[in-house]
């Protein structure tokens, strides 16, 4: 392990984070709000301090980093970005305790959109424009975001977007990994920044609408309003929402093809096929469903589109209150929470790439049992998938369902229900944000004990990091010298 260059590089995102918490600062100048201008400044001259600290007194000739050294630097970054990020809630007190407060922030930059605050629309504009920026930056990765501004990038550097990125496989879409980088975010900004004009031409306040924009766009979901986009009651702005939690949830290479005048590639991308059939058959049953509850098929059809469209790219905002639809219908979102949307998209979840390979490997098995002597390989995307993909893809399902087995068993010594228990592990490590029963829409998690609570944000963390990371860093020849 090359410790300097991992703690160099932490104390250079540290010093990005010092840099970004100007934005919140300039909103709270803007709404005179000066109970937090000063959280913001002491915040941001800790981050400052530690960062060059961190920065300065290890410097190295040696600038070498391998996967294991990515790896740490990707896991301890998120862990720490969250820790300082939840300094502005508690030197406000917007927040007083830290399991709260970390919850909160660990689920901004996981972009779960959970949250523990009973009173959302209490919170200060600046505090409010926090919160969202922190699930913007979190959706394309706070790691890419430091390759795309940072000068000189080295080559190696493609280790740390493997290991933040979403997916079973990652592969760079120009010959640089800067260049990489800045496309992936110059193509998330645009999209952004459409969405916002579009929210305020449909009647949002240009406030609610960047907010709500940046929400969306990491499929994160907080909202400004304690019942989330409904408390507007304005239908053409869900309309748009929804469009736009899907188009996030969508494989971002496929608008890079689109730049570069290959958009054929799309209509043969089997995830993109399998995502939209998903959508639309999930729609139907659900509308179908549900009908009784809203007088007829056109109102069901909207919640259920909204709904299926939050929860498949695990954005989690609301349009009803999903707590009292029928079983089945809550069924078919647990399995939405669980599958997420498109590799190399801003959602959660396994990833219907990973889903797609599995169910292939299935039926390859049960072909070569039938017959043994017969050469059967798997193909993903026209393409043949190495056995290190298959690997891992096997792996990162058993991690997953492990992980949601065991935070269940754990958070359930609080004696709560088992649906409760079970969604608020599932919705946390999918980055979904609500869950059922006492974890429903309309609720929150501020009853959970600081145990669970520290349990679910580390939880919510490793789910935005595909697990990996997170686990790695419990392996001790992980931290050997080498």
């Amino acid at each position: 392990m090359n410790y300097k260059i991992v703690f160099q590089t932490l104390g250079k995102i540290l010093l990005v984070e010092a840099a970004l918490l100007i934005l919140p600062l300039i909103v709270s100048l803007i709404y005179h709000e000066m109970e937090v201008i000063l959280p913001f400044i002491t915040t941001s001259g800790i981050l400052l301090i530690c960062g060059l600290l961190l920065v300065k007194l290890l410097k190295t000739t040696n600038n070498n980093y391998f996967p294991k050294e990515a790896f740490a630097i990707v896991s301890l970054s998120w862990i720490l970005v969250s820790i300082f990020g939840c300094l502005p809630f508690i030197l406000s007190g917007a927040i007083n305790n830290f399991f709260d407060a970390f919850f909160e922030s660990a689920s901004g930059f996981s972009t779960t959109g959970a949250t523990v605050i009973s009173d959302i629309e209490s919170l200060s504009k600046g505090l409010l424009f926090w919160r969202s920026f922190s699930q913007w930056l979190g959706g394309m990765g706070i790691l890419v975001f430091v390759l795309a501004i940072l000068p000189n990038v080295d080559p190696r550097s493609m280790y740390i977007l493997k290991a933040e990125s979403p997916g079973p496989k990652v592969g760079k879409l120009v010959s640089k990994v800067k260049v990489t980088a800045i496309i992936l975010y110059l193509i998330y900004i645009v999209l952004t920044l459409i969405l916002t004009i579009l929210l305020k031409t449909s009647g949002l306040p240009l406030y609610d609408s960047i907010l709500h924009a940046l929400s969306v766009a990491g499929t994160g979901g907080f909202s400004i309003k304690n019942t989330s986009i409904m408390a507007y009651q304005n239908i053409p702005a869900e309309i748009i929402i929804t469009v736009f939690m899907l188009l996030f949830a969508i494989n971002f290479n496929l608008y890079y093809y689109i730049l570069i005048g290959q958009g054929k590639q799309i209509l043969k991308n089997e995830e993109l096929r399998l995502f939209l059939i998903i959508v639309i058959i999930s729609t139907l049953i659900i509308a179908i469903n549900i009908m009784k509850l809203y007088g007829n098929f056109r109102n069901s059809l909207h919640h259920s589109f909204f709904q299926v469209a939050s929860i498949i790219s695990t954005t989690g905002m609301t349009s009803t209150d999903f707590n009292i639809w029928p079983s089945l219908s809550k069924w078919i979102l647990i399995i939405l929470m669980i599958t997420g949307g498109c590799a190399g998209s801003t959602c959660g979840g396994i990833k219907l790439s990973r889903v797609i390979i599995l169910g292939k490997t299935i039926k390859n098995e049960v072909k070569y049992s039938l017959h043994p002597n017969q050469v059967i390989t798997t193909k993903f995307e026209h393409k043949r998938v190495e056995e290190d993909v298959l690997r891992g893809v096997v792996s990162f399902i058993i991690a997953y369902l492990f992980i949601v087995i065991l935070g269940t068993l754990l958070i359930s010594f609080e004696n709560i229900d088992i649906l409760s228990s079970f969604t608020a592990v599932l919705t946390c490590i999918s980055n979904v944000g609500p869950g059922l029963n006492l974890v429903g829409p309309m609720e929150n998690f501020a009853f959970f004990s600081n145990f669970s609570k520290l349990i679910l944000s580390i939880i919510m963390l490793a789910g935005r990091l595909e697990i990996f990371p997170i686990l790695i860093l419990f392996t001790p020849r992980l931290w050997k010298r080498v």
